[in-house]
């Protein structure tokens, strides 16, 4: 099958691209914001829909997993068809259940709802994602995607912030309604932009299989991608369980737990920015290196220091807090350069090498928020939370090479 480096479709100047730029923030954003804007209120929705702690944190993980299972489908759809259909459907699917999340009530619906939005939200970053691709690679793309990492930390820090606001002043459900919204906004943007067409050709299953599959015997694609996953599977952990952890066993009020978001915002922010200063003189793998190491660290000290006792009171809330937001910041400096990193090193395969980085890197971390739901007795949580941090400087420490897997110049 004939890779070729899929060309940028935005050449009409800096208006236009600070336009794509502005798109696939936006998206990035709303992605996110249907988690952070909704965690503060996990105990309320907990006690109005009469559901159990592990029910409540699965509506979590069920968007994450949501988001992740079809990404596949989404990459091999806008390399087929274009950019700009397969976005339009996720853009309208996700505002037609944010929508319905809205007037939700009853468990049930609520994890449905959820699944669907993630599904709705997960398409719609990837192909954000595959736009920045499409104009960007090697260590500009890198520095292109940690300023996509400023929505994220937008959402992280700033949606826990409103959701805080939010479950003090009014009902959780009005979150869903901001996300409606964010998603029109989106929509009604991308019209303005050109968006690259698709190859029909590129469409029939055996030869996208053929595709996923040939990136898959890439090491330069696997180990960045499965690094960046593994980091992003740490970080779901700690957000799925954060609430209960805030206030329940250090007895934070819900508005206060959401302001806890603003630090740990600032937290991805300062990473990001550390990438966007640093990446053209260092090399995107020496970072993945240093942030894999602060989450592995962090993660551990989590762990120990949990079983020590020392995270109790107001001392031990403020240690949290810091190694949260130790954490929060190595996975802002892993992130943007493993998804560099291993779509640079598949230059000629376009759509389906951000798919496949999508997909591995949310299917990781869906699994891991499944699987910290059944882990709530006795601080397990910190056990899991530790294994992943560890796993994720493992990864990077063993299977990505200590050189960069690219250069400016597409290689041969």
């Amino acid at each position: 099958m004939n890779h070729t480096p899929a060309a940028a479709v935005l050449p009409q100047g800096d208006t236009v691209t600070a336009r794509a730029m502005v798109l696939a923030c936006l998206i990035v954003f709303m992605a996110q914001m249907a988690t952070t804007v909704y965690l503060p209120s996990l105990p309320i929705v907990m006690r109005e829909l009469s559901m159990t702690q592990s029910a409540v944190e699965l509506s979590i993980s069920a968007y994450v997993i949501g988001a992740a299972l079809p990404v596949l489908f989404w990459g091999a759809a806008a390399e087929r068809w274009g950019r700009r259909g397969p976005l339009l459907i996720s853009l309208l699917l996700f505002i037609a259940s944010s929508l319905l999340l809205a007037g939700c009530s009853s468990a049930l619906e609520l994890l449905v709802l959820r699944a669907l939005q993630g599904i709705a939200g997960g398409g719609a970053a990837i192909i954000a994602r595959i736009i920045v691709r499409d104009n960007w690679q090697g260590d500009e793309l890198a520095r292109r995607l940690s300023v996509l990492s400023i929505a994220f930390i937008t959402a992280l820090g700033g949606g826990q912030f409103i959701g805080g606001l939010i479950g003090r002043y009014s009902h959780w459900q009005v979150g869903f309604v901001l996300m409606a919204i964010t998603a029109a906004l989106a929509l009604g943007l991308s019209y303005s932009l050109p968006l690259q067409p698709g190859r029909p050709t590129a469409g029939a299953s055996s030869g996208m299989v053929a595709t996923y599959w040939a990136l898959l015997q890439r090491p330069g694609f696997l180990g960045p991608a499965c690094a960046g996953g593994l980091g992003f599977a740490a970080t779901v952990t700690l957000q799925e369980v954060s609430p209960f952890v805030f206030q329940e066993h250090f007895r934070l009020a819900v508005a206060s737990f959401g302001g806890v978001g603003l630090i740990i915002g600032l937290s991805y922010f300062g990473g990001a920015m550390l990438v966007n200063r640093l990446v053209a003189r260092l090399g995107g793998v020496r970072l993945m290196h240093a942030g894999a190491g602060l989450i592995g660290l962090a993660t551990s000290l989590i762990l120990l220091l949990w079983f020590a006792g020392v995270l109790t009171h107001l001392s031990g809330l403020w240690i949290f807090i810091a190694l949260y937001s130790a954490t929060i910041f190595g996975q802002a400096i892993l992130f943007p350069n493993s998804m560099a990193t291993a779509a640079s090193d598949a230059q000629g395969y376009g759509a389906p090498a951000m798919a496949l980085c999508g997909f591995l890197q949310q299917g990781l971390a869906g699994l891991a928020a499944t699987a910290s739901v059944l882990l709530q007795q006795d601080g397990a949580w910190t056990i899991a939370l530790c294994v992943l941090g560890v796993l994720t400087w493992l990864q990077v420490k063993l299977k990505v090479r200590p050189v960069p897997q690219f250069s400016q110049t597409p290689s041969k």
